[in-house]
């Protein structure tokens, strides 16, 4: 097939990229930048805005599918700033796509989608948790909103899939645990709370399979047409844990040191204020929506997947950790 990915340059598009050339698709990448390891994959690039509606008519035709992986993503900046990406963006993508005619849309969202405050997800499928509400953050809000409207177009003439992956990492992340590191690194990395609360990961590996599977099953009135799924390794291990395996695999200190959610959602709303009062570059070191994030549990049920698309991780996190301590994600987290 001609498939379109949609920030193909990214950690998730490039190794949907490879993935999709790899299983014989001509592969184009829409980017708002020039990719040197796509060129190299003999991955096409077009380069644009989502905003831009034209730009993204002109990149879907004649596809006969679209990943739709790019988004602002992080904790910090204007909504309009993700609102204009994320859901603009979106509507621009299923706009194109029946426009063109194109028959196939997997939408990549997030299980932030569904986050509120402190409220824990415990072994549960999509179709089980509502939309969060009072969101603290415009990359969850938005995200929410292109969900939705891409769940909604999902038709006779356009089937539509959302996959929602929980943290991506493995070998060739420059945001998770590069980051985590630095800061543990730096004596600035703590628990929020008592690290007890279960969490789910997915290796890069496995949230690319996934996105290569919906793919293949969807189609108008399959099972996965028009609805939304968890995605993760279905390993959850507590955040202390989690944490320190990583950061061993990355060759940085473990974290030991813990705050109180109260006082951790404190210094969020604090720096909140702080930074665009005061112009501080960068985005703060914590908000009040990555304190909720870091002490509630988040673990979800990939049985939905399974039966509707055949999704079973390859790649335990056992042995992404080994991959990812073979890799040059050490040096690459020292010198960033």
């Amino acid at each position: 097939m001609k498939i379109l990915v949609t920030g193909g340059g990214g950690f998730l598009g490039q190794a949907l990229c490879a993935g999709l050339a790899e299983r014989g698709h001509q592969v184009l990448s829409f980017n708002r930048g020039q990719y040197p390891a796509l060129q190299a994959m003999g991955v096409g690039q077009i380069q644009g805005d989502l905003a831009d509606a034209q730009a993204v008519l002109h990149a879907v035709a004649g596809m006969d599918a679209v990943l739709h992986n790019a988004a602002k993503a992080g904790a910090w900046g204007s909504y309009d700033s993700y609102y204009q990406a994320n859901v603009v963006g979106t509507d621009n993508v299923i706009a194109a796509c029946r426009a063109q005619q194109v028959p196939k849309l997997v939408y990549t969202s997030t299980p932030s989608v569904t986050h509120r405050a402190t409220h824990p997800v415990e072994g549960l499928g999509a179709d089980e948790v509502p939309y969060g509400e009072d969101f603290q953050a415009p990359y969850a809000a938005t995200k929410a909103i292109a969900e939705q409207r891409v769940l909604a177009a999902n038709d006779a003439a356009l089937a539509t899939v959302a996959l929602r992956p929980r943290l991506i990492w493995g070998p060739g992340d420059l945001q998770l645990v590069p980051r985590l590191a630095q800061r543990s690194r730096a004596g600035r990395l703590r628990l929020v709370g008592d690290g007890n609360n279960l969490v789910d990961t997915t290796y890069i590996d496995n949230a690319a399979l996934a996105h290569f599977l919906a793919l293949d099953a969807l189609a108008p009135g399959a099972a996965c047409a028009g609805k939304a799924y968890f995605i993760s390794n279905g390993e959850p291990l507590p955040m202390r844990e989690l944490l320190n395996k990583l950061l061993a695999a990355a060759g940085a200190p473990a974290v030991t040191k813990s705050v109180s959610f109260k006082t951790a959602y404190r210094i969020g709303a604090i720096a909140e204020k702080l930074w665009p009062l005061l112009r501080l570059p960068g985005e703060p070191p914590l908000t009040r929506f990555l304190a909720e994030q870091l002490c509630t549990a988040h673990w979800y049920s990939m049985e939905p997947a399974r039966r509707d698309f055949g999704y079973v991780p390859v790649v335990s996190i056992d042995e992404g950790l080994t991959r990812l301590k073979a890799s040059s994600i050490g040096e690459i987290s020292v010198t960033r």
